[in-house]
């Protein structure tokens, strides 16, 4: 079991279905959690049905002083910063006709604002800490209906390997869990209901069905905590099995040569 007794975690995108999870999970752990997100209504909710040990900051992560606002007022809150899970992104994709404005905005929510995020947290960490990043199976494979998206991932995984070499010997591990399709607002407004949404993504994770956020805050803690003292530059993907599966994917392959047999 992961233990986080007495340490503080900083969760960007809290206010999601992912944030909220992790923060949850931080704190069953033993922890507290200040969850950070430019959605106001959604973040101090969920920080609200938490608990006495959560707090939310309203926070753009593409804004610098925002960044160092939020690292400041998690220690001013409780006193120390151990943690930090970077989940921010957005999702705009119009492949390979996205302007240059589009790749400039994907890429400093989803890959800058991660890394600045990373050095200004790891130098406020003055015993050691862990920092995970929230990827995605998205930033292994290519996908026929996005490119941005899955470009910013692919970088957010090398940041991942050159900040957990750099930040080494301060004491400070980075890693990142790659979800695959799991429930969230996103899917929600795609597919209306979690039952279409098992449905659609069975066909891509070997396990038949999305993941729930809690499943993924759990892999999260676990390489927040000591549980995991010795993993660092890694990347844990947490998919039900998609990236597991080759181009024959469920058998897909199989059925239409049979059919043509």
């Amino acid at each position: 079991m992961a233990d986080l007794e007495g340490r503080v975690v900083v969760v960007t995108a809290g206010a999601s279905y992912l944030g909220r999870a992790v923060g949850e999970t931080v704190i069953e752990a033993g922890g507290a959690v200040v969850l950070a997100d430019h959605d106001t209504e959604h973040g101090a909710e969920a920080a609200a049905s938490l608990g006495d040990r959560a707090r939310f900051l309203t926070t753009d992560v593409a804004n610098d002083d925002n960044l160092d606002r939020l690292i400041a007022f998690a220690i001013a809150e409780f006193g120390r910063l151990d943690g930090v899970v970077s989940a921010a992104a957005i999702f705009e994709d119009e492949r390979l006709d996205s302007s240059r404005e589009l790749w400039h905005r994907m890429l400093d929510v989803n890959l800058v604002s991660a890394a600045v995020l990373t050095g200004k947290a790891a130098a406020a960490m003055t015993g050691g800490g862990a920092i995970v990043h929230v990827a995605s199976i998205s930033g292994r494979f290519s996908q026929p209906n996005r490119v941005v998206y899955n470009v910013t991932k692919a970088g957010l995984l090398m940041l991942v390997k050159t900040a957990a070499q750099q930040l080494a010997p301060r004491a400070v591990r980075v890693n990142a869990v790659s979800p695959g399709w799991m429930w969230s607002r996103n899917i929600e407004r795609r597919y209306g209901s979690r039952e279409r949404a098992d449905a659609l993504g069975a066909e891509f994770q070997a396990l038949g069905r999305i993941a729930d956020p809690k499943e993924v805050a759990q892999a999260i803690v676990f390489l927040l905590s000591d549980a995991s003292s010795f993993v660092t530059g890694a990347d844990l993907p947490v998919d039900g099995g998609y990236s597991a599966m080759g181009p024959e994917a469920l058998g897909q392959a199989f059925e239409k040569v049979r059919t043509i047999e």
